[in-house]
């Protein structure tokens, strides 16, 4: 028997090559999901009673020649009669090939196979001959070889065939020759076969998982079952925090199991990403549209036959089950983290280091989970193993920390190290400093101002500890007006090339630092977050640092320094306090630093 494909143009092939080709590897998942297929509609037709006798060992083979440069791909399903191969392949579900370069021009190559009946027609983009040799599983059934080279020409003929089932061999073009080498095809079946539900085997091996942890009801599934899954698709990992197991049938089928990592410092971004499964085929790993942004840290598996195999990013999104799963899915987050925090805070508490970022960057970006985060979101004291929800730190600190708009203040520090003279200071007033050092929480702490109206946030060296709460309270010096005037000027002449650092006089509590730096909290906040905003927030990254300089005229050194009568020893004195202020900022560098240095010797000798 001989005919013509039908299509509604001369020659599909070349279109299907050159929309496909940067993407040619699919062809393997593609055909052997179809063996897949025809292997579980063997096996639903024997469970209806519709196939007579044993099935034997139900398993797909991969196997190459490389002398006759095919690839074969075998199963042992339902196979197809001459009449079926008539029917089914040779028949391209698409109008004209100018339609279809119109409508799909600049869509990523992978939305085209599926989406319009090409899974099996993907053989071509590395073949120039396919030759399909099957055996129907019904009584009497004839083999037949059914081949085509490439052309819309095609022909059926009767073959030589024992057992049940499918060969698709492909006669491989000389553009595609690295195909035939074996770590090239492992790699191809690693990458999309590794958990499909029927055995594959490429040599004498099985490649595949056929039963993964997320096919399992969570209830047949110990830690170790987790862990070990987990282990199975990031071998090189630290074992995972926690896991959710997700299982819904209704309104959409969605099953999957979602990690979440260690993430020991804020900015180890992990590359391991979230992968998307279709009925155990591998789709893709770039869930963007499908996984909240926030969760995008998450690692693990995806699966959901309803979203539709492959699809082009606009479809994606617009997509009604994909937003009900991304909707899902946040739920199912705030409700474990909820679940954690209630029943073994401690737990919760002791993974806060990996977990706050996943809970402030959710908070800042998605309302719904905002609301449920704000029960467990919390703060770490910066003295002591402590943390606070935001009422908890409400509770602990409003007495003292209420400004004069009657907002709550929160003192945060980044940096408890360089910034613990400023800790000292506030924690010695009674004030609760948290900390707030991570990647996200420049942008964290303004969006959370806006969002938790009755909350102000200021950094611990925002200002000296008497203004930090903003009550502007007096404060008494023992200094004389004229006392402080000489000290205003003489600090101002050694400054004098620092146009960007003013200077006042203050009577401070005794124990207060001799002189005090300090930078304005909104100029501070910019120049944070333009750290790490790259070239959008250059405006603020580029302006000089706006530093105060607060002298303690209550400060014994102080005072020391007004009663030397050496001129040139006193103008050295005021430059080491000023300089020990801006060091305690980490804003004395280069030569600044070095003439520090230098005048410490020197006035120790």
């Amino acid at each position: 028997m001989q005919g013509q494909i039908r299509v509604h143009t001369e020659n599909i092939f070349p279109i299907i090559k050159k929309f496909l080709y940067s993407d040619h590897e699919i062809f393997l998942r593609e055909l052997i999901s179809n063996a897949v297929d025809a292997t579980r509609k063997l096996k639903t037709l024997s469970s209806a009673g519709e196939v007579k006798g044993e099935l034997g060992e139900l398993r797909i083979d991969v196997k190459l020649d490389k002398e006759n440069k095919t690839i074969t791909i075998s199963d042992r399903g339902i196979g197809l009669t001459a009449e079926e191969m008539d029917k089914y392949l040779n028949q391209v579900a698409f109008s004209s090939a100018e339609e279809f370069l119109e409508k799909y021009k600049g869509q990523p190559d992978a939305s085209i196979i599926g989406h319009f009946g090409l899974g099996f027609y993907s053989a071509f983009m590395v073949a120039n001959r396919v030759d399909v040799v099957s055996l129907s599983y019904k009584d009497g059934a004839k083999a037949a070889r059914w081949s085509c080279d490439g052309s819309p020409s095609y022909s059926i003929e009767d073959a030589q065939k024992e057992e049940r089932g499918t060969h698709i061999i492909l006669y491989v073009g000389e553009d595609s020759l690295d195909f035939l080498e074996d770590h090239r095809i492992s790699s191809i079946l690693e990458k999309f076969c590794r958990f499909l539900p029927v055995p594959i085997f490429f040599g004498d091996k099985q490649v595949n998982n056929t039963e993964p942890a997320w096919t399992k009801k969570p209830s047949d599934l110990t830690r170790e079952d987790y862990e070990k899954f987990y282990k199975e698709l990031y071998p090189f990992n630290e074992t995972p925090l926690f896991w959710i197991h997700l299982n819904v049938d209704y309104p959409f089928t969605l099953t999957g199991i979602l990690y979440f990592p260690k993430i020991k410092q804020s900015y180890e971004i992990q590359k391991d990403k979230i992968q998307l499964y279709s009925n155990q085929v591998f789709v893709t790993d770039e869930v963007k549209d499908i996984v909240p942004e926030f969760l995008m840290l998450l690692q693990g598996v995806i699966d959901s036959p309803d979203i539709p195999l492959n699809v082009s990013r606009s479809y994606l999104q617009g997509d009604p089950n994909v937003r009900k799963i991304n909707n899902h899915i946040t739920k199912k987050v705030a409700d474990k983290l909820d679940e954690i925090f209630r029943n073994d805070r401690p737990s919760f508490e002791e993974k806060w280091e990996s977990l706050g970022l996943f809970v402030k960057y959710g908070m800042m970006t998605d309302d719904k989970f905002m609301d449920k985060a704000n029960s467990f979101h919390i703060f770490k004291d910066a003295r002591q193993q402590k943390f606070y929800t935001l009422e908890e730190y409400r509770m602990a600190a409003e007495t003292l920390q209420k400004n004069k708009d009657g907002k709550l203040v929160v003192l945060y520090t980044t940096d408890p190290v360089q910034q613990d003279a400023y800790i000292s200071a506030a924690v010695d007033r009674g004030y609760v400093v948290v900390q707030m050092e991570t990647l996200v929480d420049s942008s964290f702490i303004n969006q959370m101002e806006a969002k938790w109206s009755e909350v102000h946030f200021v950094r611990v060296d925002a200002d000296i500890a008497d203004n930090l709460i903003d009550k502007k309270e007096s404060s008494e010096s023992v200094l004389s007006k004229e006392e402080e005037e000489k000290l205003k000027t003489m600090f101002q002449q050694e400054l004098a090339s620092s146009s960007h650092i003013t200077v006042e006089i203050r009577g401070l509590n005794k124990d207060t630092s001799p002189v005090v730096a300090t930078r304005p909290e909104f100029m501070r906040r910019m120049k944070d977050m333009a750290a790490v905003s790259g070239p959008a927030a250059s405006f603020y990254a580029s302006m000089p640092d706006e530093v105060t300089l607060t002298v303690n005229g209550n400060h014994a050194a102080i005072q020391l320094v007004l009663r030397e009568a050496d001129e040139d020893r006193q103008k050295k004195l005021v430059r080491n306090l000023a300089d020990l202020a801006l060091l305690s900022q980490g804003m004395l560098k280069g030569n600044d630093l070095t003439s520090f240095i230098n005048r410490n010797v020197e006035l120790m000798g």
